[in-house]
């Protein structure tokens, strides 16, 4: 910490001095100010993965109980557009593992709420 302040205070005063040792004004400088703009952090190929996880498991809850495996298909959420097919495709199995899980989960609630329903 000290010899960064030592450093900051030297380089100040060698331009305060360089500046004020000529006689003449020094020309205009103009002053650019350089905006960035915020990047989200790179995502790990795991986490990636568990996204596109995640959106299979959503898409494959949300499907309608008239779908038609036959002729209905399960467009690739825009989470898994990182993937390889290989990749994807253990993703997919994982999300459709994922939803039925919370499928299987909810049936259990639900059998528990009314065997609690119909105790006297």
């Amino acid at each position: 910490m000290r010899i960064r302040t030592t450093t900051l205070a030297a380089a100040l005063l060698l331009v305060t001095l360089t500046g004020c040792s000529s006689g003449s004004d020094p020309a205009p400088t103009e002053t650019v100010t350089a905006t960035t703009t915020p990047t989200a952090p790179a995502l790990s190929q795991a986490e990636i993965t568990q996204q596109c996880i995640d959106a299979v498991a959503a898409a494959i809850s949300q499907r309608s109980a008239d779908f038609d495996p036959k002729t209905d298909t399960d467009p690739q959420p825009t989470e898994c557009d990182g993937l390889s097919e290989t990749d994807y495709l253990d993703a997919y199995m994982d999300g459709l593992q994922q939803s039925n899980q919370a499928g299987r989960d909810e049936l259990q609630r639900q059998i528990e709420e009314a065997a609690e329903a119909n105790q006297p």
